[in-house]
């Protein structure tokens, strides 16, 4: 099984979600949920993937104030995720709060924290979108990623969550020890289209650039055979790291 891959089930059909992870059996050990499933079948998705034994990375991108997502943080770990996602934009505080409510639950209960993420930037966002948003902003869209990045690291979080076209400059500026995780990702020999990722790379691209865990989806849920899919993708992601040793 491929360390480096997460494969996201957004899916709102609980039925195909358990099909395609006992397609990926022995392929596959972590998977990403997002919101999509998450609203739709709550902690019995969860539970599902965590009787079986596999990894979750929880994506909700929890956003609001401190003790609100401090008591979500907690909630997560009741579930026994493994990643959780917070968007940095919420500030030091709440980025803060999470953390010692993790470390708190994880001290109480003698149980494993969950790598605590911050969403920076969302890979469906541009340049020219990002300056319409924030027009006013003195920093562009790379400058605000390491920005959030390194405010995320100094509240404590464990990595970030960003687009494959800031691995290296986060690597550069967050080092070694800091997660990155990439969504966005595309085969190589899938023509490389946005949709509603604006950010994109191939994986051997993101293993080149210091990436820690890519995200992949739609390239394999969607696909006729998931398992085929899968064990083309891991393929990419094995040579692309035989490369670099």
């Amino acid at each position: 099984m491929n360390e480096h891959l997460i494969v996201s089930l957004d899916l709102n059909d609980l039925k195909k979600i358990k099909e395609i992870v006992n397609q990926l059996k022995g392929l596959v050990n972590f998977y990403k949920i997002g919101a999509i499933p998450f609203t739709y079948f709550g902690r019995e998705v969860i539970d599902f993937l965590k009787n079986e034994d596999y990894k979750v990375m929880l994506d909700l991108k929890y956003h609001d104030i401190p003790n609100t997502v401090a008591r979500a943080c907690e909630g997560a770990m009741e579930m026994g995720v493994d990643f959780l996602t917070l968007h940095t934009s919420g500030g030091f505080s709440m980025l803060e709060q999470a953390v010692k409510a993790t470390l708190m639950i994880s001290n109480i209960k003698k149980c494993k924290k969950p790598k605590l993420l911050g969403i920076t930037v969302l890979t469906s966002i541009d340049e020219a979108y990002f300056k319409d948003l924030f027009g006013d902003l003195k920093r562009n869209l790379d400058e605000q990623v390491v920005f959030l990045a390194q405010l995320a690291r100094s509240a404590g979080l464990d990595g970030v969550v960003a687009s494959p076209m800031e691995i290296s400059l986060l690597r550069k500026e967050c080092g070694k020890d800091f997660l990155i995780v990439t969504p966005g990702i595309r085969p190589k020999d899938e023509t490389i289209i946005a949709d509603d990722q604006a950010r994109v790379m191939t994986p051997k691209d993101a293993i080149k650039s210091g990436v820690d865990y890519m995200v992949i989806g739609r390239p394999i849920v969607k696909a006729a055979k998931a398992r085929e899919a899968a064990e083309k993708i891991i393929k990419e992601i094995e040579n692309g790291y035989r490369e670099i040793t």
